[in-house]
């Protein structure tokens, strides 16, 4: 795989376009030492943005949890976004916008900061190892926990908050596992490292946590009307560990993520089910169809 400071196009920089190999930023900048730093993660599928209004709403909430103020609207960030997937040429594929703070203050204050803004994109297929869409993912359950929310912005799409998610997903992979399941800071279900997470029980109904100290996916709200729409009862609750094993299936969503098969949380097993595969297939066919029409 191509490093990314390596690829070529442009990627739109502070309302510019600009040479992929020539984005700099100072390494004094405020976003670096201090992740003052929020984004997104978005969709191409077949040249069409999946959900892009949505998506800068939340760029929108989250630079206003940290006080960041993003010096362009919503229009031109949109429109900008369209843009940059034009350039590029994307048709299936990942947009990374973000926002930080700059360098003019090193210290815990930043007032005086300059706010930067770019947005990335790239042809990008599935976030897991595709044949594990139908074999399932295997998760372990992290030693890191969310937050409690009064102790950080955990609604909020910020760089900081995804350390532990990495330091998680590390330590997964050098057990041979591909993800970790995370657990909230009352010891309940939360998600895993990068999406949220549901359960199926036995009677073909579908368990998912509150997401009251993490955030409350747009992949995941979208899986939930699917959901409804085939008349599958949703319940939206706190999940203890303690009740992993009365589950039959396990899935997880989110932008990279899409619909992902769990086939194991540490002990146990889960059946990739038709549910869920019949889920995924709707899903799917949501997301293009604005191409189908």
């Amino acid at each position: 795989m191509v490093p990314f400071d390596k690829r070529s196009g442009k990627i739109w920089y502070n309302n510019e376009f600009v040479d992929w190999e020539n984005v700099k930023f100072h390494v004094l900048s405020h976003g670096l030492h201090y992740a003052s730093c929020v984004f997104e993660g978005l969709r191409v599928y077949d040249g069409e943005i999946f959900k892009l209004e949505e998506h800068t709403d939340r760029l929108y909430y989250s630079a206003e949890r940290m006080d960041i103020k993003i010096p362009y609207s919503k229009e031109e960030i949109n429109n900008a976004t369209k843009k940059i997937v034009s350039v590029q040429n994307v048709q299936n594929g990942y947009i990374r916008p973000f926002v930080w703070r700059g360098s003019e203050m090193m210290a815990v204050s930043a007032q005086k900061t300059k706010i930067h803004v770019a947005i990335s994109t790239w042809e990008w297929g599935t976030y897991f190892d595709p044949k594990l869409k139908t074999e399932g993912i295997k998760l372990n359950i992290s030693k890191w926990k969310r937050p409690a929310p009064d102790t950080i912005p955990w609604d909020t799409k910020a760089s900081g908050l995804y350390m532990i998610c990495t330091l998680s997903k590390h330590e997964a992979e050098k057990q041979g596992y591909t993800d970790s399941l995370m657990l909230d800071h009352q010891d309940n279900i939360a998600e895993a490292t990068g999406a949220n997470i549901f359960f199926k029980d036995k009677n073909g109904e579908l368990h998912t946590p509150i997401p009251d100290s993490f955030l409350d996916g747009i992949t995941r709200r979208a899986v939930i009307e699917i959901a409804k729409s085939k008349n599958i009862k949703i319940h939206e609750r706190k999940i203890s560990p303690t009740e992993l094993s009365n589950f039959e299936g396990c899935f997880l969503t989110g932008t990279a993520a899409e619909i992902t098969p769990v086939s194991k949380i540490d002990k146990y097993n889960y059946k990739v089910c038709d549910l869920i595969l019949d889920l995924s297939n709707s899903y799917d066919k949501l997301v293009r169809k604005k191409k189908a029409a």
